[in-house]
């Protein structure tokens, strides 16, 4: 059970045979259980092969949750093909840039996204064809790639083969194609599920969105490798966390930070504590907000990790493991990796000084293996044989890994990262815009808020603003603040000075978009 290094497809099937009337998985509803997960899933890669698709190939996807997404994770990885799993709420130049780069021949989508699609659809001449969920007229009905037959394609897809590829935040351009092989897949969930302490036993419960890659690695692979029944929000709701799962008896719950901050917001009630769950992983959560969420709910996050879609994770401290513990920092190195905190120079800086914290692997699958078609970029990341993450960190006396910022301008907002350079790139293109610059804001909740300064050339109203980045940016990327600038400040050489924004902050000029009562949503968000 745990170690098992195959393809995905394989072990689904592997796990159909041992367990076949256990649970799989559960969504919206809908359940699996692992033998009709397995035999779902070979019927959808025949329709898939009779498509077209052969090994090698590319297809994405374009939707929030829904059982289908999770049919599509072991259907494309029984072709042999790479899944491309794209954030639902993407459009614009956000979108087709993802489409371009991933050369993706097959896009499975919905209606918002078919929506999404359409202004740059003629654009994309390496797509060939489109499915669509809920019976759209448009493209290839999802339905009749399971009425083809259901005789998996007879090919060989080993550790090596590539899984998927998931885009990058963009934090010091624009967004890049992890290629993460069978074997990666593996190893996560692996590493993982083995600090967690995960047994056959376990039931897991997630709200976590299917096309990030730490749902992908933790919330399908743990089960997987493991062998346990889990448990997903369609949509994650802070209220109903903790109460669905008491419902299906869950003893492992899956959070990121925000969702712990959003959890912990939440009015305190009677069933805070009427439930199965011995272990919630969440991280980032200050040592504060530990205190505050196992006093409230009777168990303690377990926030000793730290990793990216690159690499995760880089580090993992098992949950028994006490006294290696340390609630100010992110875990100690996985086994397989060696972890370093390396100065400008490339070398490594003194323990509980700041430093980059950068990684190379001890044994294979342990990391990705390089960004797709861009052999340059993946050169550049591997600099002195390091791979740089991009973020700074210390080491605590404790031994641990602390995370201290990002190094670039990436944004975290609502659990999602924002490549800076994208979302400027989509401000720009109002009408009335010169040029923009954007940086982060600390939030109330935790991770950031967005504050874009503008150049302009003509005066803007708020209201219409807003309804510009509504119509044209992902709703967690649009800032909330706004300021009007005569002009940014550079460096000699033209570089904004964020640093100078950044100081600056929240001032008696910004206009706050929350405080107008302009805001997106939830059934707006597509």
């Amino acid at each position: 059970m745990i170690g098992t290094r195959d393809s995905i497809g394989n072990i689904l099937t592997a796990r159909a045979a041992e367990l076949p009337d256990r649970v799989a998985v559960s969504l919206d509803g809908t359940t699996y259980t692992f033998a009709e997960l397995d035999a779902r899933s070979d019927t959808l890669a025949a329709g898939l092969a009779a498509l077209g698709v052969r090994p090698g190939d590319r297809v994405a996807t374009l939707a929030p949750n829904r059982i289908e997404l999770l049919e599509l994770y072991y259907g494309v990885a029984k072709t042999g093909a790479a899944q491309v799993p794209l954030n639902a709420f993407l459009k614009g130049e956000f979108l087709r840039h993802q489409l371009v780069v991933s050369r993706a021949s097959v896009l499975i989508t919905d209606a918002a996204g078919l929506a999404a699609l359409a202004p740059f659809r003629d654009t994309l001449g390496e797509l060939k064809t489109i499915v669509t969920f809920d019976d759209l007229a448009d493209g290839v009905p999802y339905g009749e790639l399971l009425v083809s037959g259901d005789t998996r394609p007879d090919v060989t897809v080993t550790t090596d083969d590539i899984m998927s590829i998931v885009f990058t935040s963009g934090t010091t351009g624009l967004p890049k194609g992890c290629v993460a092989p069978h074997g990666y897949y593996c190893r996560s969930a692996d590493v993982i599920g083995s600090a967690l302490e995960v047994t056959r036993d376990d039931v897991m419960f997630a709200g976590l969105p299917l096309f990030h890659s730490g749902a992908r690695l933790v919330t399908v692979g743990i089960p997987l490798l493991f062998g346990i029944p889990t448990y997903i929000q369609g949509s994650f709701s802070a209220t109903r966390y903790f109460p669905e799962a008491a419902e299906h008896g869950a003893t492992l719950m899956v959070a990121v930070g925000a969702m712990a901050a959003a959890i912990l917001a939440t009015e305190p009630g009677p069933s805070d504590r009427d439930h199965q769950v011995r272990r919630v992983m969440a991280a980032p959560v200050s040592a504060a907000g530990q205190v505050a969420f196992r006093e409230r709910f009777n168990v303690d996050p377990w926030v000793d990790i730290f990793g990216q879609s690159e690499c995760f994770p880089v580090t993992a401290t098992a949950l028994s493991a006490t006294e290696l513990r340390d609630p100010a920092g992110c875990g100690r190195p996985a086994d397989d990796l060696e972890v370093a905190l390396l100065g400008d120079d490339g070398r490594a800086v003194p323990d509980g000084e700041i430093g980059e914290i950068s990684v190379r692997p001890k044994e294979p699958y342990a990391m990705f293996d390089g960004y797709f078609e861009q052999p340059a970029a993946t050169l550049d990341a591997f600099a002195g044989l390091w791979y740089h993450t991009g973020d700074y960190g210390r080491i605590l006396p404790s031994g641990a890994v602390a995370f201290v910022d990002r190094k670039k301008d990436a944004l975290r907002r609502r659990g999602e990262n924002i490549s800076s350079i994208e979302l400027e790139a989509g401000i720009n293109g109002h009408p009335s815009v010169v040029e923009s610059a954007v940086h982060a804001v600390p939030s109330e909740l935790g991770e950031d808020d967005v504050k874009a300064c503008l150049v302009v050339s003509a005066e803007v109203d708020p209201k219409e603003l807003f309804g510009y980045f509504k119509d044209n940016l992902p709703y967690f990327a649009i800032p909330r603040y706004v300021e009007v600038v005569t002009e940014l400040p550079r460096n000699g050489v033209g570089r904004v000075l964020k640093h100078q924004l950044r100081d600056a902050g929240v001032t008696a000029t910004t206009w706050d978009f929350d405080e107008l009562g302009l805001t997106v949503s939830k059934d707006e968000r597509r």
